[in-house]
């Protein structure tokens, strides 16, 4: 799995061979009929003109460069090239057939990529080493990079090399390397829960998406944080090659093809504090504390002794958040930690939560989250108690 660093030719020893052309040389007297067909004349380390060519070996498959900044997870990588390996091992059932050329590039002068655990990755290339200008079927980039520096140079990496690319991707924070770019202005995106607000921030022609597992704008993929990478990587097997092989890939694996629900069920709500010291800010932590009395904006105005109109407008303006919406997170967060944690019924938690009854605790988990209340509880509760 290599690419051309300054010639577009590889010696015949050090890449596959694709079927096609195994298939021209396998008869006596076939080989010049190959090298005919071939017009990029490529040598092997001798000198002799080599039928196996990097261009014609490539019409077969779909070369997908995956770009790793430094000290980001290093399942994703390794986990979406699996994927897209195991998919030409299911695609001939067996006879491993190589859809898809995968590339592991990386920002550091060096080829070692240091991961946020401690371990290494050994890419394949340095980013500086491979030219742009070629032509390629998609170009992912997985983790935002551990420094400015990184960063600009990646972003002005992919800003030269999208018009040659079919299409291109992001996983997880990489979609801030993407926004840096300019591709992003004007589309739909997402990003690791953590980072929405971030990219939001810093990139405000961005239509941020807070709450798919991954987004498809055009030719621009985005995905959510860490593994959504593999639901993202899934989907482009399924844009490729259909959805029977996709399914294979997935059961083979044992990863969710539709992954139920979004993004919302892994994130906590990171509920804004006020921005001083004052009323609003101790209002705050009593909410938190008393989820279930009656939070109206006409009693919580009374407690800090403002109109209901006055408190809305100073509230949202310290919190950045309505005093409405940040009651109903306080309580979501609230039944979550319910539901992870004890075996109280669903009646029983939507009443002590605030919520009244489980059809009102249903219907905010699903607006917020996209699941049921018992759902999240059998994805997320203690293993003691389930």
């Amino acid at each position: 799995m290599l690419e051309s660093l300054s010639s577009p030719w590889h010696w015949s020893n050090t890449r596959p061979r694709s079927s096609k052309k195994l298939a021209a040389v396998s008869g006596r007297g076939k080989v010049k009929n190959a090298l005919d067909e071939c017009s990029h004349q490529a040598r092997t380390r001798d000198g002799q003109l080599d039928v196996f060519c990097l261009f014609c070996t490539n019409r077969d498959m779909r070369t997908f460069l995956i770009i790793v900044p430094e000290g980001g997870l290093l399942f994703e990588p390794t986990g979406i090239a699996d994927i897209l390996v195991r998919a030409g091992r299911l695609k001939s059932k067996g006879v491993y057939e190589e859809l898809y050329q995968v590339i592991i590039a990386t920002s550091q002068p060096h080829r070692v990529v240091q991961g946020a655990s401690g371990l290494n990755l050994l890419a394949d290339y340095r980013l500086a080493d491979l030219d742009p200008e070629l032509e390629r079927d998609t170009i992912m980039i997985v983790g935002r990079g551990s420094s400015e520096e990184e960063s600009v140079c990646i972003a002005d990496w992919i800003r030269h090399a999208a018009p040659k690319a079919r299409r291109i991707v992001s996983v997880c924070g990489g979609a801030l390397l993407l926004a840096r770019t300019g591709l992003l202005d004007g589309r739909q995106a997402t990003t690791h829960w953590r980072l929405l607000d971030t990219l939001q921030s810093l990139f405000p022609r961005v239509k941020v998406q807070k709450g798919p597992i991954f987004v498809r704008d055009g030719p621009l993929w985005t995905s959510a944080g860490a593994s959504s990478g593999f639901d993202l990587t899934l989907a482009l097997v399924e844009d490729d090659h259909g959805f029977a092989l996709a399914r294979d890939v997935a059961q083979d694996l044992v990863l969710f093809l539709r992954r139920p629900g979004g993004q919302s069920q892994f994130s906590r709500y990171l509920l804004n504090q006020a921005k001083t010291p004052g009323p609003i800010r101790d209002l705050q932590s009593w909410i938190l504390e008393n989820v279930a009395d009656d939070l109206s904006v006409a009693n919580l105005a009374d407690r800090v002794a403002m109109s209901p109109r006055n408190f809305t407008r100073v509230f949202t303006r310290e919190t950045g958040t309505p005093p409405a919406r940040y009651v109903e997170e306080a309580r979501l967060d609230a039944a979550r930690q319910r539901l992870e944690q004890s075996t109280e019924g669903i009646e029983q938690i939507a009443v002590t939560t605030g919520f009244g009854n489980g059809l009102n605790l249903r219907r905010v988990f699903e607006r917020n989250l996209k699941i049921t209340p018992t759902e999240y509880r059998e994805r997320f509760c203690s293993h003691q108690l389930a």
